[in-house]
């Protein structure tokens, strides 16, 4: 997937459209990091900050994800 994306940012003829391209799929990718903060804000859970911060600083781990099974 990750080829693909590259493939088709090198063969944009306009180098605006691709920095476009690489904004949004930054947004999507870190809609995504963030998902546990996300639905934890969501749910109005009272711990949301501390979800955050474990989703913030050990999410590329896996462990802030266990705050959404935990929630």
């Amino acid at each position: 997937m990750v080829e693909s994306v590259l493939a088709a940012a090198d063969s944009a003829s306009d180098s605006t459209a691709s920095a476009g391209t690489g904004f949004v799929l930054l947004l999507i990718g870190a809609a995504f990091y963030f998902l546990p903060t996300i639905l934890a804000g969501g749910r109005h859970h009272h711990k949301t900050g501390a979800i955050f911060i474990i989703n913030l600083l050990l999410g590329w781990t896996l462990v802030g994800w266990a705050s959404i099974v935990l929630a």
